[in-house]
């Protein structure tokens, strides 16, 4: 049994984790999250309500860039650190960078610090597609080495790896980054392409796409995101290391609408919007080395994910 901190907490892929080693697992989980008002609290204490059912559950509300009340707050020893909280979404960045700075650079060294007080043997970190930025060479693997990011967002998330990777080589603590794959499924953020696309369809209001429609991302599907974390617990190959957490195949952004157009059965009324900046043209993961590794291989295609968002949503919008 493990004392597992857990940043993020309450938002939508730490949320989906707890669940899983809840249900799972005898860890001991403290849960942290700041109620950051990107989006409704509301919704965030909605994700974490059954939490509170669990003994070995403890949730703190507390912010990762307020070092004082953090290093209070957090007074016992943890064995892992899982990192998910931060500041999320590339358009945000480029109008208020300064907030992405604090929150995923500042805030992250407080966890490291956090991590050196308190005797944490492991930290396992959310990084970003978004770190290789404009690279027409695909698919994205570990080993490119000339990122070229495009938002504050993705520079926030480079520099937050560079700091897990000089922490672990000063302090001796073993440091994984996943770079996550436009993740997508239940709690899902509002603000995020299927969300709206599939909560304006089901409202017959007209959907925005930005470009012509070709435009691809990598989606993996919540539940496959986590056996990749989960499978980070018990890795101890390397004190530093980075796995692409993806899905290894692209869908344009015209047939993720097609696609939830057959889900929902419906067609979508749309409007084209020029291309927006800071927004990258494709993104595909070679997730070989994860798949080696850490034996993930995920499991559920496009369709099946679209197919189970969309139950959950007519359950829980």
């Amino acid at each position: 049994m493990k004392n597992i901190l857990i940043t993020g907490g309450a938002g939508f892929i730490g949320s989906n984790l707890i669940d899983f080693l809840l249900e799972n697992s005898k860890h001991k989980i403290t849960s942290i999250d700041n109620f950051d008002l990107f989006y409704s609290k509301k919704k965030k204490l909605q994700n974490i309500k059954n939490h509170h059912n669990f003994k070995n559950f403890n949730f703190i509300e507390v912010d990762i860039t307020n070092r004082n009340e953090l290093f209070s707050n957090l007074n016992t020893n943890f064995d892992i650190i899982i990192h998910l909280a931060a500041k999320a979404g590339v358009r945000p960045s480029i109008l208020d960078p300064i907030k992405y700075i604090e929150t995923n650079i500042l805030g992250t060294q407080n966890i490291l610090d956090l991590a050196k007080k308190r005797n944490v043997k492991k930290i396992i970190s959310a990084s970003s597609s978004s770190i290789y930025g404009d690279i027409k060479q695909l698919p994205w693997s570990e080993n490119i080495y000339n990122l070229n990011p495009i938002s504050p967002y993705a520079a926030s998330k480079i520099a937050g790896e560079k700091l897990g990777q000089v922490f672990s080589n000063l302090y001796n603590i073993q440091y994984i980054a996943l770079r996550f794959f436009t993740v997508f499924g239940p709690r899902q953020r509002p603000d995020l392409a299927i969300r709206k696309f599939i909560d304006n369809i089901e409202n017959n209001k007209t959907i925005t796409l930005f470009g012509d429609g070709t435009s691809s991302r990598d989606y993996t599907y919540i539940e496959d995101v986590i056996q990749g974390i989960i499978a980070c617990l018990s890795y101890n190959n390397e004190l530093f290391d980075i796995f692409n957490i993806g899905n290894s195949y692209s869908v344009s952004l015209s047939e993720l609408v097609e696609t939830i157009e057959k889900v929902l059965n419906k067609k979508a009324k749309i409007e084209y919007l020029p291309f927006q900046q800071g927004d990258l043209m494709h993104t595909l993961s070679d997730i070989s080395k994860a798949k080696k590794t850490l034996n993930y291989f995920p499991q559920t295609s496009f369709l099946d994910g679209i197919d189970k968002f969309y139950k959950w949503y007519k359950n829980n919008a």
